[in-house]
């Protein structure tokens, strides 16, 4: 008989097929390669005081562009798995959820497809953005520092966390979202989706979600309140017009999916609809 580790997660939820031993195995292999050099440099102390725990703008987006990186690299992966499938066969014949053609099942298909999306959209895109956002824009309106410092820190190490959960189903869970990369209800509700795949995909997003609002907020102040003497709205450069215009998008539309998700959340854990 299964016994519960936490909530719905089994000892059946450890790695155990080979994309999750795979994905298990290639995350422990990094980070014991980045502990044994940080220990053999003995950088532990620099990197605490010089990076994790900085607020400066510039070191903030270059750590926004290497974790971006290293999810376009995360999720190219999944396209590539996604391309091999179609190239071998599909997923989409008569009898879906049955299917076996290529070298995927179709849950599995559907499970790359939906990390693919979520991936890309909202830990490629965004960290890129953000990235760059705190690199140029500081220097285009002459500011030394952002409205808000420690929000901006903040901001990047919600996105961080929202970054481990949405691969943290390798290691606990097995399985991701199979309800597509917007989780469409009432295919991401519990009874069409009763595993934690739904639940990494709602807390990633989530908490990510609540980073990206934050970053949102204080790039907008920071563009609207900040600027060097002289320099007005219509003289600002064509990025910072950009970065203001997308921040606002930020600002109106994130509060709307995290409703969403809370929605969602009531859904799968009150029996809610």
């Amino acid at each position: 008989m299964e016994q519960f580790i936490l909530g719905r997660l089994t000892w059946s939820s450890l790695p155990h097929e080979w994309f999750t031993l795979g994905g298990t195995g290639a995350f422990s292999v990094i980070l014991i390669g980045v502990a044994v050099f940080l220990t053999y440099t003995k950088r532990w102390k620099w990197l605490w005081k010089e990076w994790l725990t900085t607020t400066d703008p510039k070191k903030i987006g270059v750590m926004y562009l290497i974790i971006a990186f290293l999810m376009f690299l995360r999720g190219g992966l999944d396209a590539v798995m996604i391309w091999a499938q179609q190239s071998l066969g599909t997923t989409s014949s008569p009898g879906f959820l049955g299917a076996q053609h290529g070298y995927l099942s179709a849950d599995h298909f559907q499970q790359i497809f939906s990390a693919h999306g979520d991936i890309m959209v909202f830990f490629v895109t965004m960290g890129f953005l953000f990235g760059l956002i705190n690199l140029i824009v500081p220097l285009q309106i002459g500011a030394r520092d952002l409205a808000f410092p420690f929000l901006n820190s903040l901001g990047f190490w919600l996105y961080f966390a929202g970054v481990v959960l949405i691969n943290m189903f390798f290691v606990l869970g097995g399985e991701f979202a199979a309800a597509g990369w917007l989780s469409v209800a009432p295919l991401s509700e519990l009874q069409f989706s009763p595993g934690v795949g739904v639940d990494y995909w709602i807390w990633s997003l989530q908490i990510s979600g609540i980073g990206t609002l934050i970053g949102g907020i204080n790039f907008a102040v920071t563009i609207l309140k900040m600027r060097a003497p002289g320099m007005s709205l219509m003289r600002m450069p064509m990025f910072t017009w950009a970065s203001l215009m997308g921040m606002m998008l930020v600002v109106t539309i994130f509060p709307i999916l995290a409703m969403t998700m809370i929605l969602l959340t009531l859904d799968r854990y009150l029996g809610q609809h």
